[in-house]
């Protein structure tokens, strides 16, 4: 793969790396004032944009020009562009993976959350909210991640239909959603949600220890990218996760039985392969 990775802060640099360390051709390029020129883009087999929500439109509409036709795009902050960005990525007959997180555990987190919180609505006394902890140096605040979290819940369950507005005094009114934002020391980020009732609170949480996973799974939205003719226009990373739980192989538990002449030492693992769970499908189009 010939990549390009526009912006060369701590997650497009981890992109980077990970895309070096399998043996990757990747050129790194930094978050200027101004855009890049088309020429920058020549030859690339895919872009992996992680600049800032103000550059991902003129980023893209060069890269275009230069003529990639295949994006990641883990930006955060560029909403009021993205029907532009999806109608020139498909008069160009080219497609693009977004997500605000690339991490195939927050993918799952997400769909389970959705699962619990159709569950958790049928019973009024649990009372659903978003907690999201990055380093102070994080400049959005809630997380896009947490966004998409409260999004899900906001889908799936009965009585919540809007985010509570933080800059407003007072408690949320019952059908808002609080999504919380904490910006301190350097965490690569922590997403909490849970469900409160009197008597007890139940929480789902993801804590990143750094960025590999986010990398990787952008990586594997490449991959997908790379590995078949995708619609043009702009796809979610649930498609991605889709096809690694259909292809996935898991090793089956250690059956701890001798192996012979090495009585001390269990037996090889079996490699299975796997079905998407049931319980993890979705429905519908891309998000």
């Amino acid at each position: 793969m010939r990549a390009i990775v526009v912006g060369d802060g701590p997650m497009g640099s981890a992109v980077a790396s990970a895309l070096r360390d399998r043996g990757d051709g990747v050129t790194l390029l930094g978050r200027p004032a101004g855009t890049h020129p088309p020429a920058r883009f020549g030859g690339a087999d895919v872009v992996f944009e992680f600049s800032r929500g103000d550059a991902v439109l003129p980023n893209v509409a060069a890269a275009l020009a230069g003529g990639c036709r295949a994006f990641v795009v883990g930006t955060t902050a560029w909403t009021v562009d993205r029907a532009e960005i999806a109608a020139i990525l498909s008069q160009h007959g080219a497609a693009a993976v977004v997500s605000a997180n690339f991490s195939p555990g927050v993918n799952l987190l997400g769909r389970l959350v959705e699962a619990a919180s159709a569950m958790f609505g049928a019973l009024p006394a649990y009372d659903p909210y978003v907690v999201e902890w990055h380093r102070r140096g994080k400049a959005d605040r809630p997380s896009g991640t947490a966004l998409e979290l409260g999004r899900r819940i906001l889908d799936a369950h009965p009585a919540k239909r809007r985010l509570a507005d933080g800059s407003r005094d007072g408690p949320p009114a019952p059908d808002e959603l609080e999504v919380v934002g904490v910006r301190a020391g350097s965490s690569p980020g922590m997403h909490l949600v849970g469900f409160d009732a009197p008597g007890e609170t139940i929480e789902l949480r993801l804590t990143a220890r750094d960025r590999s996973a986010y990398a990787l799974g952008a990586i594997a939205a490449a991959d997908w990218l790379l590995r078949a003719p995708r619609r043009p226009g702009i796809h979610a990373f649930d498609a991605v996760v889709d096809e690694l739980l259909r292809t996935a192989e898991v090793r089956a538990p250690r059956t701890g039985t001798p192996r012979p002449g090495n009585p001390d030492t269990p037996a090889p693992m079996r490699a299975i392969t796997v079905d998407q769970p049931t319980a993890l499908r979705t429905t519908g189009g891309p998000r």
